[in-house]
Formats: structure tokens, C-alpha cells, sequence
């Protein structure tokens, strides 16, 4: 079968947009032209490539919109090879867990945006950014695990290590003992979201059994999480990069220097890219080795030359 260009450009927007109407604007065509495609597109490849409900894709319409994606960058490599000063910018989708944003990846991300492409960068948590990559959404991610996706591949990019954190002054009215586990039962802890589970996992390898019941704030930023820890409202885990300078400047105390946390991270990218994509992966690892704590063999080792998961 031949694939349509238009039915394609179609069923990306409308996953993208996630609904009909949204889809029919950025297309300029009426809702009715973008169903009529969709259905045309499933015909001809005999399955459903959409879950009406949420407008997500299915299995199939996943491995479609991968292909979509690498297609779009190959052009645009050709096209920059044949003509390197032609306008426009290709898209590329960057799944990223927010304290990477906030810390070591936001660098990388302005690296990223300066070449000639339209950088869009999908935030969650560490434990989550797989599914967008599964999805089909990126072409490359950050997340905790070592498996990746079909078509893609999984390399070690080094370790994020946390300190549980607080001001003194919180600590001298909740934690006057130290951290035991009545008054971490007490004390208002400072998570990301509902999904972080790091806390927890802080308080089991503290305590030696698992934690539940304690009270907690959720603010949904790394900035605004370390700005309610420092104006005394909570304690909770911080980068270590963030943390380091404000604990030397005695605005925060470590409220556990032996038992801090390092959270092991990967970089997913298509097992086949176009050579723009390479290269942003490329520039990813190199800026991570070094920024990140590594293992001792790490530094030996090169973009490309790591082992590979998945």
C-alpha cells in the first residue's frame, strides 16, 4: 500500500492535539475532512489506530506515529543537506522527568532548541516518561527504567542523588531527635505529585520497613517544591545539585546525610535515527556523563560506546 502523506499529517495532529476540533484548526479543515481521514487511514491498514475515547493511539496507531516521526526527520535532513539555509523547523519531542529540567537537562535543552528544530518538552515523573515514549510521542526520553520500548534502545546515563532537606527551624520543632518514625508520622513531608514515589522509598531504606500515613504537601514543580521546604512549610528529598549550595549556606540542613538517595537514569532513543536525531542524543549522554554521578568505568566512556538495553 502506498502510504497518503495528508491522511498521516492527520492522524499525528490529532494525536497531538488529542481532539477532533483542535486537530480540524491547526489542519484549517472541518472536523468531519480530519474523521474522514482517520477512518481512510484505518481502512486502508485493516486495524484501529485510534482509542476513540481520549484520542490516543492503539498498538498499531503507536508504531504508525514512530514512523511519522523518523519520516519527518529524515526530511528534514535531506532537506538541510540539500538547501542548509531553507526556513522552517522540524518538531522534536523530548520526554523529560522535571528535576532533570531543573537541574542538569535544562542546559542541554537550550543546546537542543539553538539547531534548527521547534524543541517540545513532554515533563514527568522519572517513573513515567516511558509511556509517552511507548506512545509514540518522542523521540527519546529520560526515565529509571533499564527495558525500553519497542524500537527503541535504553543507555545508562548516570545517577541523580537527593538529600531529604528543612530548614532548622522546622527541624528544631518537628525533628528534635532526629528522624524517627512518630514524628515522620507527624511532619507535613513536601512531594512532587501523587505519582512520586520516592519519598517513600527515602523512608524504607531509612527505616529499614515501609512508611504510609504521612501527612504531605504536593507541589507539582521542582522550584516550587524547594521553595516550600525553604520557607519551612514541609521537609523532603531535593537534588543534591540544589541542594548542596544551601546547606553549605545554612538555609537548609540535611536532615539524613548517610542515607541519601540516587536514582539510576537512562536515556531512550530510536534504535534507527536520522542523523539530527543522533545527534541530539549524542549531545544528551556527553552532557550527562558529565553532570551526573558515574560509575568508575563511566568516564572511560563515550556517546554511543555504553551498553545498550532493550
Amino acid at each position: 500500500m502506498n502510504f497518503d502523506r495528508q491522511q498521516l499529517e492527520t492522524f499525528s495532529v490529532l494525536v497531538e492535539t488529542r481532539h477532533y476540533g483542535r486537530a480540524a484548526k491547526v489542519l484549517n479543515v472541518t472536523k468531519s475532512a480530519v474523521s474522514l481521514r482517520i477512518i481512510s487511514l484505518e481502512e486502508a491498514f485493516g486495524t484501529p489506530l485510534l482509542v476513540r475515547d481520549g484520542v490516543s493511539p492503539t498498538p498499531a496507531g503507536e508504531i504508525l506515529l514512530h514512523h511519522i516521526q523518523v519520516l519527518k526527520l529524515l526530511e528534514a535532513d535531506t532537506l538541510h543537506r540539500i538547501k542548509p539555509d531553507a526556513n522552517g523547523r522540524t518538531k522534536v519531542s523530548i520526554a523529560v522527568n522535571a528535576d532533570s529540567l531543573a537541574t542538569w537537562f535544562g542546559p542541554v535543552a537550550c543546546d537542543i532548541a539553538k539547531e534548527n528544530i521547534a524543541l517540545d518538552l513532554i515533563v514527568d515523573d522519572q517513573d513515567h516518561t516511558l509511556a509517552v515514549l511507548a506512545r509514540g510521542e518522542a523521540m527519546g526520553g529520560i526515565s529509571t527504567a533499564q527495558t525500553a520500548p519497542t524500537g527503541f534502545v535504553a543507555e545508562s546515563i548516570g545517577a541523580m542523588e537527593y538529600e531529604c532537606v528543612a530548614t532548622q527551624s522546622f527541624t528544631e520543632v518537628h525533628f528534635p531527635k532526629g528522624l524517627n518514625l512518630r514524628d515522620i508520622l507527624a511532619a507535613p513531608a513536601v512531594l512532587f505529585n501523587r505519582k512520586d514515589g520516592l519519598h517513600a522509598v527515602f523512608l524504607e531504606q531509612l527505616l529499614s520497613f515501609s512508611v504510609n500515613g504521612y501527612a504531605a504537601h504536593y507541589f507539582p514543580s521542582p522550584d516550587a517544591l524547594l521553595s516550600a521546604i525553604r520557607a519551612g512549610i514541609g521537609y523532603g528529598l531535593v537534588p543534591s545539585m540544589q541542594a548542596q549550595s544551601l546547606i553549605a549556606s545554612g538555609d537548609l540542613i540535611a536532615l539524613a546525610p548517610h542515607n541519601r538517595i540516587s536514582v539510576e537514569l537512562y536515556w531512550h532513543h530510536w534504535v534507527t535515527a536520522p542523523l539530527s536525531a543522533q545527534a541530539i542524543s549524542d549531545l544528551v549522554i556527553r552532557q550527562a556523563r558529565v553532570t551526573l554521578i558515574q560509575p568508575p568505568s563511566a568516564s572511560l566512556e563515550q556517546p554511543g560506546e555504553s551498553s545498550v538495553e532493550g
